[in-house]
């Protein structure tokens, strides 16, 4: 299920994002988690199973979101939790998605497997 991201869950949403090569550093990740809870065109999601195994962000400008993050813990990959990921923030998002260069690989391996195309 993909829950709404609340401060209740920062140190759930951090350890996730740390699993993004370019979130390794604190400094760098702190500043992330900074831009999620204080700008409001940027919104970050949890992936809920029995615990929390999944982190999904955009951030959306104009008629457009980016896929600015998106991680699952390695112990749940494989699994396809990703791919429903981005099917059900699809169904809530009012624009089209689009990747980053960090996310471009995965959603490209998404549309290949059948998603909508990027």
């Amino acid at each position: 299920m993909l829950v709404p991201y609340k401060t209740t869950n920062q140190k759930i949403a951090m350890g996730l994002l740390s699993f993004m090569p370019k979130e390794k550093d604190v400094k760098k990740l702190t500043k992330t988690m900074e831009r999620y809870e204080n700008d409001p065109d940027w919104k970050l999601y949890l992936w809920k199973e029995d615990d929390f195994v999944g982190v999904l962000g955009i951030s959306v400008e104009g008629g457009e979101a980016m896929l600015q993050h998106l991680c699952v813990n390695p112990s749940h990959r494989r699994e396809g939790i990703g791919k429903t990921m981005l099917q059900e923030l699809r169904k809530i998002l009012p624009c089209e998605l689009k990747p980053t260069k960090e996310t471009k690989s995965f959603l490209l391996a998404c549309a290949e497997e059948g998603e909508k195309s990027v």
